[in-house]
């Protein structure tokens, strides 16, 4: 039996590196007053479909979607955003204080061609904010993934924000587009074609060179920005650059989703290849009132953990950190077995990081144990020490010796 293709079993010592990405991204969400959301794995199949958009690649290409005993269409999450709208919208926190700010750390589901920083079930970090129309709210939701990079001391990053205008914006520029498209049409890849016809936007985001070429000439959306537009759009820029957060106007940032709206943005590592965009976001001022609650701006980004680890190896090596054993207790004998499993777990329950013996290692055998989990000390029971209430522990480092009370070990100087 293997793992199904385009999965990943994670342990250690890679799982010790999930951990430090996920106790950073809480500490700082939270720090921004971004509170965590857990949401269903799987939600009614129209939710992505009215959400997503129906002639998105995602929504034709990739789902999980499966037909349960109710005769319920069902699809595993292909993304984050639409469930927290419909929990938002389902549990009417529309009601209280504005904004509402929402985090999720959760495993998504697409069917893809697995590659480097792209499977099939990956796990996500995403952030929504609810509440305000404001460029004041783009802002901050770019600075908290900014953040959240910084304090992972991933530099080779580059950020690149786009405006995608209001309605009104987008429609004058399809019609220009689609006039330019229709020249080249001849040149497209078929599935551009297809999108020429269903949402030239779509067309933006495609990878293939002979597009990216055409794009490249095409108009910019920035040409049909309105005023009002046009002002949002400066002031974000503005206040990132009082901030101190560089970035890069990149008129191609359109997003792989059909809610957005006004600002969006990628932040993408120079190291990994294709797949180098590790969080994109922004607006998506429609998609509350098109669940069916009301009108609100609302604002967010999606970050692929896998990703972000391809990127951080890349730029920083291997992750090799884990956490220290402080004592290794053995035991030899009946008495020596009882009081180490009870000194073990006394010094546990302090927060002291001990191991024990659980598998009727010989002494030798116990103290090489020691050794090869990188314990910092060890000390072993017999009768003797039961007896006398007096124990050896050993530095690992150093190879010295200490005599210490047996009832003192967690209150000593090598746990202060």
């Amino acid at each position: 039996m293997k793992a199904p293709r385009g999965t990943k079993d994670i342990f250690k010592p890679d799982s010790y590196m999930w951990q430090s990405i996920e106790k950073t991204i809480r500490e700082t969400s939270e720090c921004f007053g971004v509170g965590e959301i857990r949401t269903p794995t799987f939600e009614s199949t129209e939710l992505f479909l009215r959400g997503v958009g129906e002639d998105t690649d995602i929504v034709n290409k990739e789902m999980y979607t499966f037909t349960d005993k109710g005769d319920r269409s069902l699809t595993l999450r292909p993304e984050g955003t639409a469930g927290v709208v419909r929990a938002f919208i389902e549990h009417k926190l529309y009601t209280e204080v504005q904004p509402s700010k929402f985090y999720y750390i959760n495993s998504t589901f697409r069917y893809e061609r697995p590659q480097a920083g792209r499977m099939r079930e990956f796990n996500q970090y995403g952030v929504e904010i609810f509440g305000s129309d404001s460029p004041m709210c783009d802002a901050e939701v770019i600075s908290l993934a900014h953040e959240i990079l910084r304090k992972l001391e991933l530099n080779n990053i580059e950020l690149k924000i786009n405006s995608m205008g209001s309605t009104e914006c987008r429609e004058a520029y399809n019609n220009a587009l689609k006039d330019y498209l229709g020249e080249n049409l001849d040149t497209l890849c078929e599935n551009c074609k297809v999108r020429y016809e269903k949402n030239p936007l779509r067309v933006l985001d495609c990878k293939s060179d002979g597009c990216k070429d055409i794009m490249s000439k095409a108009p910019s959306i920035l040409e049909f920005l309105t005023d009002d537009c046009n002002s949002h759009f400066e002031t974000v820029k503005n206040i990132l650059t009082e901030m101190g957060i560089e970035f890069i106007v990149d008129p191609t940032i359109v997003r792989g989703l059909d809610y957005y709206t006004g600002i969006v943005f990628e932040f993408i590592s120079k190291d990994i290849g294709a797949q180098g965009a590790i969080c994109g976001g922004g607006r998506y001022d429609n998609l509350v009132e098109q669940f069916g609650g009301p009108k609100m701006g609302a604002v967010g980004f999606g970050m692929g953990l896998e990703r972000l680890i391809l990127a951080l190896v890349k730029e920083k090596g291997e992750y090799n950190h884990k956490p220290k054993i402080d004592i290794f207790v053995g035991s030899i004998g009946e008495k020596g077995v009882l009081k180490s499993h009870k000194l073990v777990f006394e010094l546990r329950k302090r927060g002291i990081l001990a191991e024990g013996d659980t598998v009727g290692r010989s002494v030798k055998a116990q103290l090489k144990y020691a050794d090869k989990i990188g314990a910092i000390y060890s000390v072993v029971l017999g009768d003797d020490e039961v007896e006398s209430g007096i124990v050896n522990v050993k530095d690992m480092q150093e190879g010295t010796i200490t005599q210490i009370k047996l009832d003192e070990i967690g209150k000593s100087l090598f746990f202060k």
